[in-house]
């Protein structure tokens, strides 16, 4: 049996999607493949964490299911962040989907799709409790989607309560991987010939806090630093407020450590942060990147805003400005407030409307590309260690550096020959944009 996935949403979902190819992978006949066409099953890991995920996710579903009319396609399942907000009320929605699992039940698509092609399945909709899936663990089966770098979940979950967020209800509580677990994953990733190791979590530097006893992130990453000295390890989905000073002093420690730190704030107007869940204050931030450029002159700092949150006036707008303004990013990125009335925000006085949430996002990208430029300008003339991922074309190959993020952030094109993608290359930066860098290879 044939069968297609298509992984929507963020690298958290990404890694729920490998471990389901890789849970029917070691089942007799199925077989994975890229082509929908010629699928006899069709899987669509959902995001639903704001309004255009949720869209997004809702044009893909409609857009495969027209297979059934055209393809081969039999059966379409639809899995993760979507059903399980919606739960019950979606169903009638997309009669075309032949079942619906949340994110508690991944981990099940085995039994379900054999239960659904003996037509067995008993119900369309599978929501068992997020907080009772079990962690996954080293040696969960898992076909990844690059062979040269590999998203590490740490945790999964989330303990916050941030009014604007509903990844709580979508995935349960904070829960932490065991240190040694991570470890044993971590070799055997390297191990196959993964060059980086990016961890994340749906925050990830609440790591460890859970545990008994309690351990942290810096712990983890030191721990996993000494797996090799010829590989990267990066961290994404950081909080300001969970993130200890002893993680810096760890990363600025060892070189094979990104310094590379990703923490969303959200905001920088102390009225809207409270508004928001978040426990600091624009000092409490501007002290914690202050610090973390003072022990590291090197380190990348990005971050993520919300524009238009509820009740956020012209002078709340200012001091975000300001703010970034005064912090400078390496690299930023920005949504508009995204309503839904089973969000605790919702109900907050005072809404902006999109036009002027729109107007404040484009307002700060504007400025965050100017930022981005002149901080691009120092990487002229410097030679930096390169990661190849891609080759577009003959004579011109595209990596990253260790300031540049899978996925979020801008790439290193390379003038060069006989490159490998998943190689290390020393290259010599002679152009700069606004968020991509050139050179030629040394």
């Amino acid at each position: 049996m044939n069968i297609h996935l298509v992984s929507l949403g963020c690298a958290r979902n990404l890694v729920d999607s490998e471990i389901m190819i890789g849970r029917l992978a070691e089942r007799k006949g199925f077989q994975m493949i890229d082509d929908p066409s010629s699928a006899e099953v069709i899987i669509v890991n959902t995001c639903s964490f704001i309004q255009d995920a949720i869209e997004e996710s809702i044009d893909t579903i409609l857009e495969l299911a027209e297979y059934k009319k055209q393809g081969k396609l039999k059966n379409l399942i639809v899995a993760g962040c979507l059903p399980e907000r919606f739960k019950n009320d979606i169903e009638s929605t997309l009669p075309e989907v032949d079942a619906f699992i949340g994110t508690g039940a991944y981990d099940q698509i085995g039994d379900i799709l054999e239960k659904l092609q003996k037509k067995a399945l008993g119900k369309k909709t599978i929501y068992p409790d997020p907080d009772i899936l079990a962690l996954q663990k080293y040696e969960t089966p898992r076909l990844r989607s690059t062979m040269h770098m590999a998203y590490v979940k740490i945790a999964e979950g989330c303990s916050s309560r941030c009014t604007y967020c509903i990844i709580p209800k979508l995935r349960g509580r904070h829960r932490s991987r065991a240190i040694e677990d991570i470890r044993k994953e971590s070799l055997s990733l390297v191990s196959s010939g993964v060059k980086e190791l990016v961890l994340i979590a749906q925050e990830s530097t609440f790591y460890g806090k859970d545990l008994v006893p309690p351990q942290g992130l810096a712990g983890l990453l030191d721990t996993l630093s000494g797996i090799s000295p010829h590989i990267w390890i990066r961290v994404l989905y950081g909080h300001p407020q969970s993130m200890a000073k002893d993680m810096i002093k760890t990363i600025k420690t060892h070189d094979n450590i990104c310094a590379y730190f990703d923490l969303p704030v959200q905001h920088a107007s102390g009225r809207i942060l409270k508004k928001m869940g978040r426990r600091y204050n624009t000092e409490f931030l501007k002290d914690l990147f202050l610090n973390i450029r003072s022990e590291i002159p090197a380190a990348a700092l990005r971050t993520t805003l919300i524009t238009g949150f509820p009740g956020e006036t012209e002078e709340d707008f200012d001091c975000l400005v300001e703010f970034v303004n005064d912090i400078r990013f390496d690299s930023l990125g920005v949504f508009t407030y995204s309503d839904a009335d089973d969000l605790p925000s919702h109900h907050l006085p005072n809404p902006v409307s999109y036009k002027v949430a729109r107007e404040r996002q484009d307002h700060i990208m504007a400025m965050q590309a100017e930022i981005s430029l002149e901080r691009n300008h120092k990487h002229l003339n410097k030679t930096y260690t390169v990661l190849v991922e891609e080759n577009p074309e003959k004579g011109l190959f595209v990596g990253r550096t260790v300031f540049q993020a899978p996925e979020v952030d801008g790439v290193t094109f390379i003038r060069g020959e006989s490159l490998t993608v998943g190689d290390f290359v020393d290259v010599c930066i002679n152009d700069v944009e606004e968020y991509d860098i050139s050179g030629e290879l040394i």
